[in-house]
């Protein structure tokens, strides 16, 4: 079976019901939780290197001000993070102040039988009986094949009768097809968690509203990661500061990239990676009584956009018509589009989600290290661009 088997262009006739107390959930002011994936270090260059005397004040301060919402996985902190949870939040406060979400990493997979070991594993790491909400963690083009070899789904619905998991659902970096195609195949999912800032809202290769959209179509609330880009979107060009600042001088940068994806109809929880507890009250001091961006405010973003990607740096268009005369199918306005968001991001940021992006569009269309050079993308550019050479680029940007 091919990649392409897994994404069929599916619609539906009715929406799903979701559970109440899901649904519930999305109507909560205090929507704002705190990732575990970006936590204080001690040595910036070790992600186990945890500061501990730091971060049990970040966690009280964060159920202090009303929040409960705590958010880990298998792999985060060099695989640390569900110990953290274990020794910052779960054996210093009573389990009915704090909710907790894990995932299943299907891309790790090798047998059926492994994610009964992983499984039980987090357990005894975030020394838990049982998860709030837990998930299959990244599903995309690369990971559907394990996701449906190894019955992820299942395994999680099954753990959910047995009282384990209390809500389960998955997280999702890939296109709305694939997106569709997986909620319509497991109604029995109650929520999805997608990548949702305002820089990536409209980018066609990650394609954040669409997929925000499919979610709202299928009735499932919404779990935000990435709303400021792991601090990409709170460390903005100075032009782009200006435009905030100049709209709201007590706001931290920040605070638009959150406050941008909490306004979303159906976002039922806001994700955010805090390394300080600067960060931390910064983010909840906007978010304990959280009120919708305003028309003005709305108009403000759209300035900022306007201005990063001005700054952008390769100035294409999208208008494909370079793809049409690729002999080689290679997608060259989404790479551009990823690439350019690559540029974006701050410089020592330990991960990125462009590479997922492009290795899953890459499953069906030509690499940029496939280019062969005859430059007939370059003859039929509106806009001049020297093609070739940026594919040269972005082959070393996401194939290396």
């Amino acid at each position: 079976m091919k990649d392409s088997d897994f994404i069929p262009k599916l619609t539906i006739t009715q929406t799903i019901p979701v559970s109440d107390e899901v649904k519930a959930k999305v109507n909560k002011t205090n929507k704002f939780g705190f990732g575990f994936m970006r936590l204080p270090l001690k040595d910036p260059k070790d992600q186990t290197s945890i500061d501990y005397d730091e971060l049990n004040k970040m966690v009280d301060a964060f159920l202090e001000r009303g929040f409960t919402y705590f958010d880990t996985a298998w792999m985060y902190m060099g695989y640390e993070s569900e110990i953290a949870i274990r020794e910052s939040l779960v054996k210093r406060h009573p389990r009915n102040q704090f909710t907790v979400a894990s995932k299943m990493p299907a891309g790790f997979l090798t047998s059926s039988a492994q994610q009964e070991e992983i499984f039980n594993k987090q357990l005894e790491k975030t020394g838990l009986e049982y998860f709030d909400y837990y998930l299959v963690h990244n599903v995309n083009a690369d990971t559907i094949a394990n996701v449906n070899k190894y019955d992820c789904f299942k395994f999680i619905a099954d753990r959910k009768k047995e009282g384990k998991i209390k809500h389960i659902g998955f997280s999702f970096h890939d296109t709305p097809e694939l997106l569709e195609s997986v909620l319509n195949e497991h109604p029995e999912v109650e929520f999805v968690q997608l990548q949702i800032n305002y820089i990536d809202w409209d980018n066609p290769s990650i394609q954040s509203r669409k997929c925000y959209e499919i979610a709202q179509k299928y009735n499932k609330p919404v779990i935000v990661m990435e709303p400021v880009k792991g601090g990409t979107l709170a460390a903005v060009p100075p032009a782009v500061e200006r435009i905030f600042k100049d709209a709201e001088p007590e706001m931290s940068v920040a605070s638009w990239g959150i406050r941008f994806a909490a306004s979303q109809e159906g976002v039922m929880m806001v994700l955010s990676g805090m390394s300080d507890m600067k960060q931390l009250l910064d983010n909840t001091s906007y978010m304990q009584n959280f009120k919708p961006l305003t028309d003005y405010e709305k108009s403000v973003i759209e300035q900022a956009v306007k201005a990063l990607h001005a700054a952008i740096v390769i100035p294409c268009t999208a208008c494909q018509y370079c793809v049409e005369w690729c002999p080689k199918k290679i997608a060259i306005p989404q790479y551009f589009a990823l690439y350019n968001a690559e540029k974006q991001e701050k410089a020592d940021k330990l991960f990125t989600a462009q590479g997922i992006y492009y290795a899953n569009i890459a499953k069906t269309h030509g690499k940029a290290s496939e280019c062969i050079q005859c430059r007939q993308c370059e003859h039929h550019c509106p806009q001049h661009i020297e093609i070739t050479k940026w594919l040269k680029e972005i082959a070393k940007t996401f194939e290396a």
